[in-house]
């Protein structure tokens, strides 16, 4: 049950787009956006810890959480939420705390396919080539794919549980 991270990188351009369809609801999968004890439990690869400060996704609300790693390495992030609209999209900055100063700015919409399945569309727009090449650079491919996993993970094992939940059988 998982789907494939399709990422555009486009020459010369200082944006990357990407989606990625869900054998979840659109309702789902933005709920796992929304809250932050789902969360925690699927963005960024595996292997890290992710501690969020705060995490507050409506319109004009924001965000802060660390990614810590194995060997013990901390990996910052921070942004705003600008515009939030339930189950359809979402506007948001986007700041790694280890280059300062550079701030993207994400588009992410929530389409809905029908049949419990749905599709996410993003679009990261970055202040220079530079710094789009260097997310580029980053691992944010695996780092996307590894969390997209995880999600189906989450969301497949949330179905199943209410799945069992409701026929009574544990």
């Amino acid at each position: 049950m998982s789907n494939e991270l399709k990422l555009s990188i486009p020459e010369g351009q200082p944006f990357i787009d990407y989606e990625r369809e869900f054998d979840f609801p659109v309702a789902d999968v933005f709920r796992a956006h929304k809250e932050p004890d789902l969360i925690v439990q699927w963005l960024g690869p595996r292997g890290l810890k992710m501690d969020i400060n705060q995490y507050d996704f409506r319109t004009g609300g924001s965000y802060s959480y660390i990614h810590t790693g194995p060997d013990g390495v901390a990996y910052e992030f921070s942004g705003v939420f600008h515009t939030v609209r339930e189950n359809e999209f979402a506007v948001q900055t986007f700041e790694f705390g280890g280059y300062p100063d550079v701030v993207s700015i994400e588009f992410l919409t929530f389409e809905d396919l029908g049949g419990n399945r749905c599709r996410i569309v993003g679009h990261s727009v970055y202040p220079s080539q530079e710094s789009r090449d260097g997310m580029a650079q980053s691992g944010m491919e695996g780092g996307m794919t590894e969390g997209y996993e995880r999600l189906d993970e989450l969301l497949g094992g949330a179905v199943a549980a209410n799945r069992d939940a409701g026929s009574g059988t544990a």
